[in-house]
């Protein structure tokens, strides 16, 4: 088996929240008067966490309005929550299908806090899926790799053997600097040309053509030859 761990982004990769984060983010910029965020601004930062995220997406502001900003985004967010968010198209049974293998594991590596990403696993029931997750609040952001690493020992599974999959160049950098394969999902927020700075080993413009990518991955050389 090529890949003993697979690793997910959440938002942008599995989750079609782009909309949601920008609009609840430009919310509270207009909320605690920052104005109107861009919305390629937002966009840019999405898969950081949060308070990485605002400094990078309103460098200089004081303390105070960071704090304001978050607690106001969090809010924006936990009161739209009430209408539940869709899964890409194929997400769902792309999983099932990699379920079916038990020797492989699946885990989450999200710029999520814990809180949010237990939201949305209990939502849908998605918590099942996977094996272990890693938010930005319990470790490191994104793009520094600890929250891998920490996965990685986890599980007890070496970089070699493991895969992140994530729709930004932060996902495929933290991976990168662990010497641990990377793919690139291109229907998320960053551009083509961004991804490919990373080197993915497979950029995919759907989730189907991930996981077909994964199983041919895993086919013995002498059956791919004569294919």
């Amino acid at each position: 088996m090529r890949y003993r761990l697979v690793i997910f982004d959440w938002d942008g990769t599995l989750m079609d929240s782009e909309a949601r984060i920008v609009q609840c983010m430009q919310a509270a910029g207009r909320e605690v008067g920052l104005g109107e965020l861009g919305r390629e601004q937002v966009r840019d930062i999405i898969g950081l966490g949060l308070p990485e995220a605002i400094d990078r997406l309103c460098p200089g502001i004081s303390e105070t309005q960071s704090r304001q900003l978050r607690e106001c985004y969090s809010r924006h967010f936990v009161a739209a929550d009430r209408t539940p968010m869709r899964f890409f198209p194929g997400v769902e049974a792309g999983i099932q299908r990699l379920r079916r293998n038990p020797l492989q594991r699946l885990a989450v590596a999200t710029g999520k806090s814990r809180r949010g990403l237990d939201r949305a696993f209990s939502s849908n029931g998605s918590g099942a899926w996977f094996h272990a997750s890693r938010t930005a609040d319990e470790t490191r952001s994104k793009p520094h790799p600890q929250m891998l690493a920490e996965l990685l020992e986890e599980l007890d599974i070496e970089a070699a053997e493991a895969l992140m999959v994530g729709d930004t160049e932060y996902d495929l950098e933290m991976a990168k600097a662990l010497g641990m394969d990377r793919a690139a999902v291109t229907y998320g927020v960053h551009s083509v040309d961004r991804l490919m700075r990373s080197q993915p080993a497979c950029v995919a413009e759907r989730f189907d053509d991930l996981i077909d990518w994964l199983h041919d991955a895993d086919k013995p050389s002498e059956q791919k030859a004569h294919e």
